[in-house]
């Protein structure tokens, strides 16, 4: 159940930072538009400014070239003339800077052609008045400036008013729009504020909330692992006793069955020893029977060949009796061997591991070094890679690697050369070994069976007991490692140690 609260709380906090990214997202978007939106509005503000400003332009360059000529006709001043042709040039272009500005509006594209026609018109008329004047015909020039001034100037006024209009009506809307661009962009920001502010309390709670579990969740699993180390410290003491104790038992037991096996084979020597004597004596009393139950016959009609048969009885009877014996001995013997097996196996167990810094290379050759004449015998080789160093038991590990060396020797394939590698590497505080040779091989069936005591797989064609394998497994246990097999029959084995690179003195344990 907390597992779900947890999982929904976390799927709910996902979902939240989710809507608030796209809202963040939603809200940069819509506010990149309503600002461009605003901007181009207020630019159509500026642009009818602009356009107010440029029709005050035109008007005042046509007042400055009338006031100009009538100056001009009234005093013949050059000065006069000059300032009337500087501003008569400047009428139409500004007139056509005018039309250029206000082609997004099809009425005043209209009026600034009009307005073009009724300045050109005045300007002719300025023109003409002034040529009066250079011909000395002052009052002509007056005259007929005068003449045409009423009409002409009435319609530069008229369009002039008709343009400020529209433009004050495209001012007016272009204002409103401004005005509600901005408008929408503050609200769309301050409700995606207030949306983002709010998406981010509530994932401020479930963070908190979902703290507060963590931290609840670590308390009680904290306890949990007290209790759990009580409960495992509380099981492996009683799982030592109980383990010392097996090994107490097993120990007693092996050695007391010693003493029985012993006078049994002291007995059995006995036996052996008075086997003449016995058979001697029977065949003895077998003759003096056969003699008291015959009748008499003459010197001459004995019959010899019943002694030669009584003799070949006694014989097999001998042999019988021998091999009786033999077999007697050898189940003692292989007893004997067990017996020591397990006598050997319980002391290895309660003695103490020292770790020491071990240079695994010269450790493995010195094993080797003690079994070239058997690796000579078996035209085996055995190669080394380069081993990285170890802190453990010495005696231990001679031990592990003797028993795989010495395996690995005994099960080569007969007639093929022997291969033999050993080869190692660390990881995560660990050290890898494997030893890999090109014997017989072991049936997948049966590798967890050898690492059994007193159980060996394949052809029994090799002296052993079954316990070699099981000494190694119960030394690596106690080390805090482990050991696998990989192998096919026919194709060789590889045996795989992982030991702990610096073996901690403190976690060694007891086991046979």
């Amino acid at each position: 159940m907390t597992q779900d609260a947890a999982r929904r709380r976390t799927l709910w906090q996902i979902a939240l930072l989710s809507a608030g990214f796209l809202v963040l997202v939603a809200i940069s978007v819509v506010s990149i538009v309503l600002v461009n939106k605003a901007r181009d509005d207020s630019r159509w503000v500026v642009h009818t400014v602009e356009v107010e400003n440029q029709i005050s332009t035109v008007l005042l360059d046509i007042r400055r070239a009338e006031s100009a000529a009538r100056g001009y006709l009234l005093t013949s001043q050059a000065k006069f003339l000059a300032e009337h042709e500087a501003a008569a040039q400047r009428i139409l272009p500004n007139i056509d800077k005018l039309a250029s500005q206000t082609t997004d509006s099809p009425v005043q594209i209209e009026n600034s052609k009009q307005l073009r026609a009724a300045a050109k018109s005045r300007l002719d008329e300025f023109t003409m008045a002034i040529d009066f004047v250079k011909r000395n015909d002052i009052p002509g020039g007056i005259e007929m400036l005068r003449d045409g001034s009423g009409a002409a100037v009435q319609r530069i006024g008229e369009i002039a008013s008709t343009m400020r209009a529209e433009e004050d009506r495209l001012f007016q809307m272009r204002t409103r729009a401004a005005d509600r661009s901005q408008t929408l962009a503050a609200v769309v920001t301050t409700a995606g504020s207030g949306l983002v502010l709010i998406l981010a309390g509530a994932s401020i709670f479930l963070v908190r909330r979902s703290t507060r579990a963590r931290d609840e969740a670590e308390q009680q699993l904290r306890d949990n692992n007290l209790n759990l180390e009580a409960t495992v410290e509380t099981r492996t003491a009683d799982l030592r006793e109980a383990n010392e104790e097996i090994q107490r038992f097993a120990y007693i037991v092996s050695h007391d069955l010693r003493s029985p096996l012993v006078n049994i084979m002291g007995f059995t020597s006995e036996l052996e020893e008075l086997r003449t004597d016995i058979f001697t004596r029977i065949a003895k009393y077998s003759r003096a029977a056969e003699a008291a139950s015959s009748v008499p016959v003459p010197i001459g009609d004995s019959n010899p060949a019943e002694a030669p048969e009584l003799q070949a009885e006694d014989k097999q009877l001998s042999q019988d009796f021998s091999e009786a014996l033999g077999f007697i001995k050898s189940s003692i013997g292989k007893m004997d061997r067990l017996i020591s097996a397990i006598l050997n196996l319980t002391r290895e167990g309660r003695r103490d591991f020292h770790p020491v810094e071990i240079d695994t290379r010269e450790l493995i050759e010195a094993i080797i070094s003690s079994v070239a004449h058997q690796a000579s015998e078996a035209n085996a080789q055995i190669r080394v890679e380069p081993l990285p160093n170890i802190v453990s038991d010495r005696l231990a590990l001679e031990q592990i690697f003797s028993n795989l060396i010495d395996n690995a020797l005994k099960y080569l394939k007969p007639g093929v050369p022997g291969d033999i590698l050993i080869k190692g590497r660390p990881k995560l505080g660990f050290v890898i070994f494997e030893i890999t040779d090109n014997g017989r091989g072991i049936d997948p069936k049966d590798h967890t069976r050898i690492f059994d005591l007193f159980r060996r797989a394949g052809l029994q064609d090799r002296q052993g007991q079954g316990i070699g394998l099981a000494h190694v497994r119960a030394l690596v246990r106690r080390m805090g490692g482990t050991i696998n097999v990989s192998s096919e029959l026919h194709t060789g084995s590889t045996f795989t140690v992982t030991l702990p690179a610096r073996w901690n003195y403190g976690t060694q344990g007891k086991e046979v």
